[in-house]
């Protein structure tokens, strides 16, 4: 009979590794609206994944793809100002 055996070790050896880092954190709270946006423009487009979208689902669709590309361009801006950051 072969028995298994934790590994425990192995895998909490690279505990600390495991979390983000402040500046990943930092990272990710930049790009938040951006990520907010992309959600909204994705919520936009499931509410017409089984029907055809009307007049108002289309202009929510627009609306939420402009947001999402300001969002985007804004983004882009902000970091082209800084130096030494990951983009």
């Amino acid at each position: 009979m072969s028995h298994i055996v934790t590994v425990q070790d192995a895998v909490t050896a690279f505990e600390d590794f495991m979390e983000p880092t402040s500046a990943e954190l930092e990272a990710i709270e930049r790009e938040m609206p951006v990520i907010l946006a992309d959600v909204e423009l994705l919520d936009a487009q499931i509410i017409t994944i089984d029907r055809t979208p009307s007049e108002l689902d289309a202009r929510r669709i627009r609306r939420a793809r402009r947001r999402l590309l300001a969002a985007h361009r804004d983004h882009v801006n902000g970091l082209s100002g800084q130096t030494g950051g990951a983009a």
